[in-house]
């Protein structure tokens, strides 16, 4: 049986917001092309978990690896180049930039007749085409988190890191973003790690799931087949 790849690892992690003690021993691993969530109650330490990984908020203490390599230290810019795009839930649309500029500003070259270009989101997400030269900070909140994925899929990443894609949008849009996270994230092979507070739709979209407690701790790791046939779990975890 062929082994398979761990594209990133955490192992005791430990992060701090000044004297606050957020994440107590952190460890957890992604597989290659896996879809992952993080999920919990809000204020458990998810987003910073996030933050860690991209060098947002490095740890004081702990290993990250990424493709093998030890980025703990590592500054945003550099982890970026490794292939890791985030999609943080504030979206960080550029303002006085249009779509169009706020997705050539983030495009990377890609290999193959896969590769992610201006014109490939173009066609794949109408929206943005229809609104190119429209101030991006001026879209709303679902056409910004389209924006905020086309932008990490022109990077042409592989691995796309996304906090609460859901967050803020109605029932309907965040079907649609569910469906672009599937389609486009999970479906064409580029691992995704997802922090949802919307449980229904981290099922959606990932195979495996971390359960994360109030102290920023792993408690728990499962299949979504097992969350979906144990829903007193979930209760347990997210109700608020």
């Amino acid at each position: 049986m062929e082994k398979r790849h761990k594209i990133l690892e955490i192992e005791n992690m430990q992060t701090y917001y000044g004297d606050s003690h957020v994440i107590q021993g952190l460890s957890m691993h992604v597989y290659e092309q896996e879809a992952v969530s993080i999920i919990g109650r809000n204020g458990a330490g998810k987003t910073t978990t996030l933050r860690s990984i991209m060098g947002l908020t490095p740890p004081r203490s702990g290993n990250i690896f990424i493709d093998g390599r030890q980025t703990t230290r590592w500054q945003p810019h550099k982890i970026s180049r490794l292939g890791v795009a985030y999609v943080p839930a504030e979206r960080h649309i550029f303002p006085g930039l249009s779509v169009e500029e706020n997705l050539r500003l983030a495009a990377r070259p890609g290999s193959g007749e896969d590769a992610w270009t201006f014109e490939k989101v173009c066609e794949h997400f109408p929206v943005l085409a229809d609104r190119s030269h429209q101030d991006g900070a001026t879209l709303s909140g679902g056409q910004q988190q389209t924006l905020a994925i086309g932008r990490a899929l022109i990077s042409n990443p592989r691995i796309i890191i996304m906090d609460e894609p859901s967050q803020g949008l109605s029932p309907i849009l965040v079907q649609t973003i569910t469906d672009v996270v599937l389609k486009f994230c999970v479906q064409s092979g580029i691992t995704l790690l997802i922090v949802e507070q919307n449980y229904q739709m981290a099922l959606k979209v990932a195979s495996r799931h971390y359960l994360m407690d109030t102290r920023g701790e792993i408690v728990n790791n499962m299949t979504t087949r097992q969350l979906e046939d144990n829903p007193e779990i979930i209760q347990a975890h997210l109700s608020v």
